[in-house]
């Protein structure tokens, strides 16, 4: 006879260590250094701290490595809809960095991101942003036809 036990509290631990984490963007995005890297992921999950809410916020801060999560998880999300381009332009203009350097910085941080996430996880986040986002963690965007 099987003995009714309750379900063990599963953990999830982070899939890389922060430094892995910040040698992936680093490679990426060709920045020549390990805290030009740490810079931009900083920046970065900031900003999309800002954008995420619930249980994708939960469970993505999760996943991250911690010191990764600490800064993602600081930030309190924002109340206007950003697409992605308006995201890019709103963290150029906090950064001081270009359009395009940005727009950079940005893919090479949530490529690494996505990664982490995972398949499903990084629908359900999608799902719950404006449009243009997919592309800047290196998805195609699919939009239905009229």
């Amino acid at each position: 006879m099987q003995s009714k036990t309750a379900p063990a509290t599963i953990t999830t631990l982070p899939a890389m260590s922060y430094g892995q984490m910040l040698e992936q963007v680093r490679y990426n995005g060709a920045y020549p250094t390990c805290e030009r890297a740490e810079q931009v992921v900083s920046a970065v999950l900031a900003a999309l701290g800002r954008r995420i809410t619930g249980e994708e916020r939960v469970e993505l801060a999760a996943r991250l490595p911690r010191e990764a999560a600490r800064i993602f998880a600081a930030e309190i999300p924002g109340t206007e809809e950003l697409t992605g381009w308006a995201f890019v332009r709103d963290l150029a203009s906090r950064t001081g960095g270009t359009l395009a350097t940005t727009r950079w910085d940005v893919g090479s941080v949530l490529g690494v991101v996505a990664r982490i996430a995972g398949p499903a996880l990084l629908d359900r986040v999608l799902a719950q942003l404006p449009s243009g986002y997919a592309i800047l963690f290196g998805r195609a965007e699919l939009t239905q036809a009229a």
